[in-house]
């Protein structure tokens, strides 16, 4: 299965850049993976809103040039389903077993996800009610990813 992971904004900080290299490594015998990194929009602190819908729209743009057909897209979101590891799991190994060979998932930019591109995506998935920094949770959503292939293939991890 390919695995792709569309997001805004790159890594800046080195610790961040640590655990996405550790994670990507350990993926690499359960997946193709790829992460693939559009441009974020500088917000002003006193941005209105029609100005964050415009920021979102923009950022929405670049991450659906990425978007192709055969793809199927797990938005995430704050009001998506939310699901454990052994759901999650599940779900990767059900897209694969119907014959998605594709999987994209998009992480938003500091403002979120333009409606745009929650409306293409195929599911929405919410890990938390909480907020997390864009970075960050592209660190969480790749150990939850790993963590599904290690359930899949019946190998140990921590509960």
């Amino acid at each position: 299965m390919k695995i792709t992971i569309l997001c805004v904004g790159k890594i800046k900080e080195d610790f961040y850049k640590k655990a996405v290299c550790e994670y990507v490594k350990r993926l690499g015998r359960y997946c193709k993976l790829e992460i693939i990194e559009v441009s974020d929009e500088k917000t002003p602190d006193s941005a209105s809103l029609a100005l964050e819908k415009q920021i979102k729209e923009k950022e929405g743009e670049r991450l659906l040039r990425y978007v192709r057909d055969d793809m199927y897209v797990i938005a995430l979101a704050i009001d998506g389903v939310s699901l454990d590891s052994l759901q999650m799991s599940q779900k990767i190994e059900e897209l694969g077993i119907s014959g998605k060979s594709s999987v994209a998932f998009v992480i938003g930019g500091s403002l979120g996800l333009s409606s745009r591109v929650l409306k293409q995506a195929d599911m929405r998935l919410s890990f938390s009610n909480m907020t997390f920094p864009h970075q960050l949770m592209r660190i969480i959503l790749l150990e939850q990813i790993y963590r599904s292939y290690r359930i899949i293939n019946h190998e140990p991890y921590h509960k």
